[in-house]
């Protein structure tokens, strides 16, 4: 039987494929694959390998005479922007040796090059060999292509991600029109639930079989049969992708390990992804920290506490920055385990142990202090390392955990996580009440635009909702519209229409009245300088902002038994929201093995069929996510830290023997959602085509 350490291995031995081969090479690398490998050892793993250099994978880098060899490794299709820097940087060197990496496989390529049929060998690759030899001038040299699915990183026992599919999120509403835009009238989808796959672009299809020829390179390096089971319109269409997969037919009837994937699209619960009720420490240093460049889950943590250095503006560049991701040391990863699936409050109390017990062994002059644990007092004990290098060298990992804790709970901008969280539970009461346009009506007072400077007060206040809060409290509402009480619905869409009309001349003031346009707002508006923000182009994002917030309240039409995310108040308890995720895992632990509707088996084809007819006539048993030792929940769209810890805690109350393996695309800010849902280009992504 496989088990969860298999799989968390898996990407390990993937990049040993690649460690192979980069003996006295320079490494070009894509920000995709540089991100997973930062979870799997980083750069350190290659130059252990006898790599001699890692460059970025960019037309403006290349290697000097003396650098003969040269390994790519990139999580793109072999075609397009791809190939002409790989040509640019082959042409401003001398190489004589050439290894090129993609994660994506052969097939992928076959089919984007409009190749449908099987294929003998890797025509694609080999003929991109020979262009290699070409572009270093001489036929002779050497140059090897292959695919290897470098795409997951283990970011802990529990967690794996996928940063090449970072973007990949659910489709929504606006999505569904301009699909059918490109269709005849009488073949137009009526939901997004009637969406398949050959209807999509073909960038977003070479995507998904990208996807599932990796989760299938996965199964077959552990020997494991799965049964997929999908809740969501974007999670069938996947599920369905692995089920079809002409080698996942084939391991199916031979691999030994059973284990079961539910895909779920993050859609059915936006309410939890960017609400501010997580318990979780990395939830609040993934807030407010800033993000290592290139890099989507992981951040920048300041090390100058470290040294003797001086906290100026001059200093801030002088020192690289430390970050949450240690493969190297055992105990910072049974760290970051504690502060990424506990309690804040548990979290912070282990920071301080490890940090004291370290201090202990290297036998420095602590000073040991009970009761409440405050950031003055982690950078206090970080401080001690300063005067023995070994000492920092040993701890490291530790003290970066120490650091991002202590910079996260003395940060500015942490006020505002208890303002929203006081604000959305006023939100849930009203909720129960009112109708939806009286209590989006509640946000309006909030909607101040920021002060000139010069003024009494100016800025705003560190606990006020800037418009980044605003932006998610209105995704939290609107992800929550059908929860309200409803009132005659023709004056109520008539009240809603004038409302949101006032709602984005509020926020348009809001944004243009910004000093600094913060990610959210650059991503929204297109602008990166506010003296390029326009009203008008501040007024067009919030237009088709409001276009997407309309759909998100209808994510979950087509469900028959989870459509609800909340609970209202009945005099004796308060409203609440019930996560859609705890909901799914309730069903699957559920001792009488009820077969819910919405989890939909996706793997059996014709088996299934065969079985659902007979059905009509006898008791047929159909597939149970609970059947298999070892559970995957694969979240398409990204998942909270502090669903990790409700995951973690359902299935030790519920099935304790049961192994749980969470895979997403990324590890969530609630920010992010915002993002997701407003800029990401859904229907094509960049995948180099």
């Amino acid at each position: 039987m496989s088990s969860m350490e298999d799989f968390t291995h898996f990407p390990l031995q993937m990049w040993e494929k690649v460690l192979s081969k980069v003996k006295k090479a320079v490494v070009f690398m894509d920000d995709k694959c540089a991100e997973a490998l930062h979870w799997s050892g980083g750069a350190a793993a290659l130059l252990e390998a006898g790599a001699k250099n890692l460059k970025q994978f960019s037309s403006f880098e290349a290697c000097s005479v003396n650098e003969p060899k040269a390994v790519f490794v990139v999580s793109t299709l072999l075609k397009g922007r791809t190939i002409d820097i790989i040509k640019d940087i082959i042409s401003l060197s001398h190489f004589q040796y050439c290894v090129v990496f993609t994660t994506v496989a052969h097939s992928v390529h076959l089919l984007a090059n409009n190749v449908t049929t099987e294929m003998e060998g890797s025509p694609v690759f080999e003929q991109f060999e020979e262009k290699l030899c070409e572009w270093m001038g001489n036929m002779n040299y050497t140059a090897e292509v292959m695919h290897v699915p470098v795409v997951f990183a283990p970011v802990s026992q529990q967690l794996l991600l996928t940063p090449t599919f970072a973007h990949l999120f659910p489709l929504l509403s606006p999505d569904l029109d301009t699909v059918n835009a490109k269709r005849p009238e009488k073949k137009r989808f009526g939901s997004l639930v009637d969406i398949d796959m050959n209807s999509l672009p073909i960038e977003l299809q070479l995507e998904i079989k990208h996807l599932a020829s990796a989760l299938n390179s996965m199964f077959e390096a552990t020997g494991t049969r799965e049964e997929s089971f999908a809740v969501g319109p974007m999670s069938r269409i996947i599920a369905g992708e692995l089920a079809n997969h002409p080698q996942a037919k084939n391991r199916r009837k031979t691999a030994p390990n059973k284990a079961s994937i539910i895909f779920i699209d993050r859609t059915m619960d936006l309410t939890g992804a960017v609400g501010h009720h997580g318990d979780n420490l990395v939830e609040k240093i993934l807030t407010v920290l800033k993000p290592l460049p290139g890099h989507v889950t992981d951040v920048q943590v300041d090390m100058l506490e470290l040294t003797s250095l001086q906290h100026t503006p001059d200093s801030l560049n002088i020192l690289a920055p430390g970050c949450l991701a240690q493969a190297e040391s055992s105990t910072a990863r049974s760290l970051w385990e504690a502060m990424l699936t506990s309690k804040q409050k548990e979290g912070v109390m282990e920071v301080r142990r490890q940090l004291v017990e370290a201090a202990s062994k290297e036998k420095l002059p602590i000073k040991m202090s009970m009761g409440r644990v405050t950031p003055e007092q982690l950078c206090s004990y970080t401080r001690l390392f300063r005067s023995s290098w070994g000492a920092l060298e040993s701890h490291c990992g530790v003290l970066q955990l120490g650091l991002a804790t202590a910079q996260t709970l003395r940060h500015p901008s942490l006020p505002r996580w208890d303002a929203c969280l006081a604000f959305e539970r006023l939100l849930l009461q009203a909720l129960g009440d009112s109708d939806f346009p009286t209590v989006l009506r509640q946000l309006l007072p909030l909607m101040k635009p920021r002060e000139d400077e010069g003024t009494s007060g100016s800025g705003r206040a560190e606990e006020e909702c800037g418009p980044d809060e605003l932006v998610l409290l209105l995704v939290y509402l609107y992800s929550l519209a059908d929860e309200a009480q409803s009132a005659d619905l023709d004056t109520e869409e008539e009240q809603l229409e004038k409302l949101e009309r006032e709602l984005i001349g509020a926020l348009t003031l809001v944004i243009t009245r910004e000093t600094q346009l913060s990610p959210l707002l650059q991503k929204l508006t297109g602008c990166t300088d506010p003296e390029e923000l326009t009203t008008e182009r501040a007024h067009s994002a919030m237009e088709d902002m409001f276009e997407t917030l309309r759909g998100l309240s209808h994510t979950r039409d087509h469900l028959k038994q989870l459509r609800s995310v909340y609970t209202a108040s009945d005099g004796v308890h308060q409203a609440n929201y019930h996560s859609f995720l705890r909901q799914v895992l309730e069903e699957v632990f559920h001792p009488d093995r009820l077969e819910c509707p919405d989890i939909e088996h996706m793997s059996g084809g014709l088996t299934d069929l065969l079985k659902t007819g007979f059905s009509m006539f006898m008791k047929v048993s159909r597939p149970h996510p609970s059947d298999n030792p070892l559970l995957f929940l694969f979240l398409v769209g990204g998942v909270t830290p502090a669903e990790l810890r409700l995951i973690k805690e359902l299935v030790s109350a519920h099935k304790p023997g049961t192994q749980v393996l969470v895979l997403s695309t990324r590890l969530l800010r609630p920010t992010d959602i915002a993002e997701l849902l407003f800029t990401t280009q859904r229907l094509a992504p960049d995948i180099g085509v």
